[in-house]
């Protein structure tokens, strides 16, 4: 096992990591930007070392900043969380040139899937099931002449994209300029790259994943699935585990990506993505070759540590089938709290968090946050705040304790999405749990009305 793992990310993810390297006795080794240097959290680490100014290029995103962090602490190991360079290639093969394990898969399998055209016809060549859909896509006239062929509405995707960036709606002929080009354009400012590809789009649908984890001896484990189909432009509110799916198809989608990840000899976290059609039906979109900001609600029905065995599988550990369990309990269901006002387009702000109350934690009410009173909410950085969540033997049970947690959450200073969230809950088609995509924009007018 690693004597000191090297945390290369901030706020609630970096604090979530150091406590599990605590918990294991490893030596934990946190980075911070010249703005983050008031965090509590970093006291929580056996080191912390400033990594360079406040805008993330220049500190977390730096490879050089964080790649030196790790030789001057003579860290073993590295772990990106999500998001900076969790998904990175490059960092990933630099890790090893200078003998650092990286907490994630290998750089190939990081390549491949951060290709999403590349991991659709990967996907679709091992038997998963995948969107109708192209190949790269020159220019808008090819792009109009495949609309035709898939017919509208369509989604035009950034094929090194994530985060519902480099990606729009079609619906006609008449928009596939002005979208294509507007896809392009952030496309190549988000991720140097302004290659997009075209798939159907699915109206109503729901967006359901799929927690996976492999270890180095040829194990792949699913731990079942997640409801995210509570989003905003693409990003995700509100997650839940286990989705309400058809128990054969569940199985038939668990199998197929067993299966495919087998012959790929993944390794480590990851979670596959998919669509869920009316018809029953579920379709690949994309693999993430990370641990996902909504992981607890999969821990909580699980009874397991998603960030232990991560960093067991990278000290090249088996998975212990006889310690993990593959069999779901209870509901779990995560509140992503972010500094944004809801009124306001949902504008991200920033400022000092004056006053702090959250519900009182339990067995059932999980809270993962770095901020307390009196913090400051950088502009440079995600809006993410906070994660709420709850544990019940049911779902009806969990959304009542959801609907309790939030009215005893309060955060006086910027603007958050607290009350949002307590009128999604408070929703009836919520609280029956028929909902899907479209669920926000449909019923924006209603849950802004508070």
């Amino acid at each position: 096992m690693f004597k000191r793992v090297l945390v290369a990310n901030r706020g609630e993810i970096a604090k979530r990591i150091i406590s599990t390297l605590n918990k294991m006795g490893i030596q934990s080794i946190a980075v911070y930007s010249q703005a983050d240097k008031d965090f509590s959290y970093l006291k929580e680490a056996h080191q912390a070392i400033c990594i360079g100014p406040a805008r993330s290029l220049e500190s977390y995103v730096c490879e050089d900043a964080v790649l030196e962090a790790a030789r001057q602490s003579d860290a073993e190991a590295v772990h990106p969380g999500f998001g900076f360079l969790s998904e990175n290639a490059s960092f990933a093969k630099r890790c090893a040139l200078q003998k650092l394990t990286f907490i994630g898969p290998h750089p190939k399998l990081i390549s491949m899937m951060g290709d999403k055209n590349q991991a659709r016809i990967t996907m679709h060549n091992m038997a998963v099931p995948i969107l109708p859909g192209s190949l790269i896509i020159n220019n808008f006239e090819e792009a109009i002449s495949i609309a035709k062929n898939i017919g509208y509405p369509v989604l035009l995707k950034a094929k090194a994209g994530g985060g519902g960036k480099g990606m729009r709606l079609v619906t006609d002929q008449e928009n596939m300029k002005d979208a294509f080009l507007s896809a392009q354009a952030e496309s190549l400012s988000s991720f140097k790259d302004d290659s997009l590809y075209m798939e159907k789009f699915l109206e109503d649908a729901r967006h359901i994943e799929f927690q996976v984890l492999g270890d180095n001896f040829g194990t792949i484990i699913c731990l079942g699935n997640r409801e995210c189909s509570i989003q905003r432009n693409n990003q995700k509110l509100i997650e839940e585990a286990p989705a309400n799916i058809n128990e054969e198809q569940n199985q038939f989608i668990q199998t197929s990506i067993k299966n495919a990840l087998q012959k790929l000899k993944y390794t480590n976290a990851g979670t596959m993505e998919f669509l869920l059609a009316k018809s029953g039906e579920l379709y690949f979109m994309e693999m993430n070759t990370r641990l996902q900001v909504e992981h607890p609600v999969t821990e909580f029905i699980y009874g397991l540590d998603i960030i232990e065995w991560q960093i067991r599988i990278a000290a090249n550990q088996k998975l212990d089938l006889n310690k993990i369990n593959l069999k779901p309990h209870g509901h779990a269901i995560e509140c992503r709290i972010n500094a944004e006002d809801p009124k306001n387009y949902f504008t991200p702000k920033s400022g000092e968090i004056n006053n702090l109350t959250w519900p009182k934690l339990s067995s059932e009410i999980r809270l993962d946050t770095h901020i307390e009173k009196g913090s400051y909410i950088s502009p440079f950085y995600d809006s993410m705040l906070a994660k709420l969540i709850v544990y019940g033997k049911t779902r009806q049970e969990a959304v009542k304790l959801m609907q309790n947690a939030l009215k005893n959450t309060l955060i006086n200073g910027p603007a958050t999405t607290v009350e949002f969230h307590k009128q999604i809950l408070a929703n009836k088609q919520f609280i029956t749990g028929n909902y899907d995509c479209s669920f926000i924009r449909k019923n924006l007018n209603s849950l802004l009305e508070y």
